[in-house]
């Protein structure tokens, strides 16, 4: 009876494990290889999510073949409509796949746990030895590479998002009212809105009018504000909960939740946590794991990483049964193009104001432009690029 009904509870995981190798594995073993393969791929997935994604297809699809390819493509349209990071959540729906609700959190717990050790012990040494001329040098070298890079993302996101006049338009105004200072979620649902309803009733009428005046609200007063841990998880938690697009569009949530409002960053510590998170392996949103530890230590650590990462796990253990629906839903589909468009405004908002700050000298404008030429020119791997710089910028500060 059991064996009858468990297709019934979850037809999306439990009908693919039947179909693919080794089903008649035990739970545990089938645990055992989720956390194998995704611990892997957590110490060597360098090169962004894009790259992760062609890892996991690559180690599931075509070796292991516990999914094949229309399934893959499903799940990888499923991380799109839900907030977080794409290549984490899609850890956690092989997971779900491959091994049920212990696989759901130990694939995503594995793909991220290395990075988050690695990130937890240069925080370590970035606080305790941030005065000396080393590792600032480092550091100096990396920041004019990781604003290419960031601005490469945003080119190739930019043309993909930017489908007609209407996203056009709207990504335009998320970077004019950032600058005006307005809430960057605030902007963000209100650009899928304004797409959502446009598209669907009618282009440009009084219906998408009707959202302009919500972007008028204002924001929280800004200032420093005495840094407390619960702060620290709650903010993280939100951010965690409603950021879309690429992982550089999480600068601009950082720059104006830990800069702007709270005052507990400086623009150069936010850049010394992106370009750690950048130089290791695994999900950028290790970054939240440094600026935590720099904040409030292993505490603080903790409870940034959990805060972070948590809404991944519960969106996708509530998407899953729904990824057909999700898929051919007209609506939810013009609202995932909004958010996605102004995300890019929001991140290229930020670019544009760390750029008129960290591109301040002829090496560092010499920098950006070598790296510009090898990331474009030549595709260099952005991680190589990322660690020549911080040698250039160790040799350039003896």
């Amino acid at each position: 009876m059991n064996a009858h009904d468990s297709p019934r509870k979850n037809d999306s995981s439990i009908t693919d494990q039947q179909a693919c190798p080794g089903e008649g594995l035990s739970l545990s073993r089938r645990v055992l290889e989720v956390a194998a393969l995704f611990l892997r791929l957590g110490l060597t997935a360098f090169g962004g999510p894009a790259a992760h994604i062609a890892m996991m297809h690559d180690e599931v699809v075509k070796r292991r073949k516990w999914l094949d390819d229309e399934h893959y493509l499903n799940l990888l349209g499923a991380t799109q409509f839900i907030p977080g990071p794409n290549s984490t959540e899609m850890a956690i729906h092989i997971g779900f796949v491959r091994a049920g609700w212990t696989g759901l959190i130990v694939g995503g717990v594995c793909f991220a746990l290395p990075a988050i050790c690695i990130v937890t012990a240069l925080a370590w040494a970035y606080v305790r030895y941030e005065s000396l001329p080393q590792i600032g040098s480092l550091l100096y070298g990396v920041k004019p590479v990781i604003l290419i890079i960031i601005a490469q993302a945003l080119w190739l996101l930019g043309r993909k998002a930017i489908r007609d006049a209407l996203t056009a338009i709207v990504g335009a105004g998320v970077i004019v009212l950032y600058f005006v200072g307005i809430n960057e979620i605030l902007l963000l649902f209100a650009g899928g809105a304004v797409i959502m309803f446009g598209r669907n009733l009618g282009h440009g009428g009084s219906k998408v009018k009707g959202f302009v005046p919500l972007l008028g609200l204002s924001l929280p007063a800004a200032g420093t504000i005495p840094f407390q841990l619960s702060t620290l998880f709650l903010t993280f938690l939100k951010i965690g909960s409603v950021w879309y697009g690429s992982g550089y569009v999480l600068l601009a949530f950082l720059q104006s939740d830990f800069v702007d409002r709270l005052g507990w960053l400086s623009s150069q510590q936010l850049m010394d946590a992106i370009a750690i998170g950048q130089v290791t392996p695994g999900p950028l949103f290790t970054t939240a794991t440094f600026i935590g530890y720099v904040l409030g230590g292993v505490k603080g650590a903790v409870l940034a990483t959990l805060g972070i990462f948590l809404p991944s796990f519960v969106f996708v253990a509530i998407s899953n049964p729904l990824i057909p629906k999700l898929r051919s839903s007209r609506w939810a589909g013009a609202l995932l193009d909004g958010v996605t468009v102004a995300s890019l405004g929001l991140m290229a908002a930020v670019t544009l104001q760390l750029g008129r700050q960290f591109l301040f000298d002829v090496q560092s404008l010499i920098v950006a432009g070598i790296s510009f030429v090898l990331l474009i020119r030549y595709k260099i791997n952005s991680t190589w690029l990322i660690l020549g710089a911080a040698a250039l910028g160790l040799l350039s500060r003896q």
